[in-house]
């Protein structure tokens, strides 16, 4: 058995696409549109780990998605933590949960989903200004 992908729908591609590909900093990996079922597939991962791969699906025709606590998050561990969350905030991205541990953080996509990320190795150092900040919503 291999683990393949974790599928979340999306309800627009190119807000999507700024925040995974462009904040976040993962790569498209393929793209496969179906008129017919009209619908839209993006896969893709962390630069250098093609292994665990997000599948954004896109269906062409307006729905509405409600969260689950079925769903809890997706996790992805990054080289400096807070280097990650300041090129978050540079695209607008709210730090909902801050990295004051220099371990930990939590954001949420444009269609709320919540995205953890953990800090590689040890944790950092507890920096301005994230040791100060406040909690922001829910994550």
């Amino acid at each position: 058995m291999k683990y393949l992908h974790t599928m979340v729908r999306v309800t627009d591609l190119d807000a999507s696409l700024r925040f995974y590909r462009d904040a976040l900093g993962l790569q498209v990996l393929r793209t496969h549109e179906s008129p017919q079922g009209r619908f839209t597939l993006v896969y893709l991962a962390a630069p250098g780990d093609e292994e665990a791969q997000v599948e954004l699906t896109y269906n062409w025709d307006p729905e509405v998605y409600t969260g689950g606590r079925n769903f809890g998050h997706l996790a992805y561990a990054v080289d400096n933590l807070y280097a990650t969350c300041a090129q978050l905030q540079s695209h607008g991205v709210t730090i909902l949960r801050p990295p004051r541990d220099g371990r930990m953080a939590f954001v949420r996509s444009p269609d709320d989903i919540s995205i953890e990320l953990l800090q590689k190795g040890e944790a950092l150092a507890p920096q301005a200004p994230w040791v100060d900040m406040p909690n922001v919503g829910s994550w």
